[in-house]
């Protein structure tokens, strides 16, 4: 998430998002909105919404090595609280996590398989450290698996228009599952008032999957 724009957020109490994600084995889609009562600039209490779906696929050593489709549903309803110091913002979240998984063919060996309520908790960091660089950085755990995803990014101005650097992203589930990204990413590009972000790269897992990954999201205050 980019920083905030004083002159952009001076009465934003919202912040609309979304987001799609796609590589070899796999992709998903999320949708969701932040609530700041007293303002996205300001330090505070905040209330984070999510929904999502999407479909992955794995190896199953129960079933033989045989590829199993799994599609998951999932949202999360999680308050927390919003620092901001200058151009350094850091939001934390914890509350309820949601979600349902549903296997093709059915493996019963799987450590995710039917409807889950749980536990989520992570953060958000932006900061920009000077007028033409960035980092950014968010982690997220899940009671349900357990699950664990982090990212970190940095960027340098380019053309007074977007950020532009590398990223490098992991994630594993259910204590059987993990991937690495490593790639670019460019965020902060404008368009009237929303502002887009992207990332490209290779993506490996635990799963000996090989291949290209690519992520495009889109925020807007109001």
């Amino acid at each position: 998430m980019a920083g905030v724009d004083p002159a952009d957020t001076r009465t934003a109490h919202l912040l609309l998002f979304s987001s799609t994600d796609v590589w070899h084995q796999g992709g998903f889609a999320h949708s969701g909105v932040l609530w700041a009562p007293s303002g996205l600039e300001q330090d505070g209490a905040v209330l984070k919404l999510m929904l999502g779906g999407g479909i992955y696929r794995y190896v199953s050593g129960g079933l033989g090595n045989l590829e199993v489709r799994g599609e998951q549903l999932s949202g999360s309803i999680l308050p927390g609280w919003r620092f901001v110091r200058g151009k350094l913002i850091v939001t934390t979240f914890l509350g309820a996590d949601f979600q349902r998984h549903r296997l093709l063919p059915d493996d019963p060996t799987a450590g995710l398989r039917g409807s889950y309520v749980g536990v989520r908790g992570g953060f958000e960091l932006w900061y920009e450290p000077t007028a033409t660089t960035m980092l950014a950085a968010d982690a997220s755990a899940s009671s349900i698996g357990p699950s664990y995803s982090a990212r970190f990014a940095t960027g340098w101005r380019v053309l007074e228009r977007f950020y532009l650097g590398p990223e490098i992203q992991g994630f594993t589930a259910d204590g059987n599952y993990r991937q690495i990204r490593a790639g670019l990413q460019i965020t902060g590009f404008r368009t009237k008032t929303f502002e887009w972000s992207m990332g490209f790269g290779w993506a490996t897992d635990s799963d000996h999957h090989d291949g290209a990954y690519g992520r495009l999201g889109v925020f807007t205050r109001r």
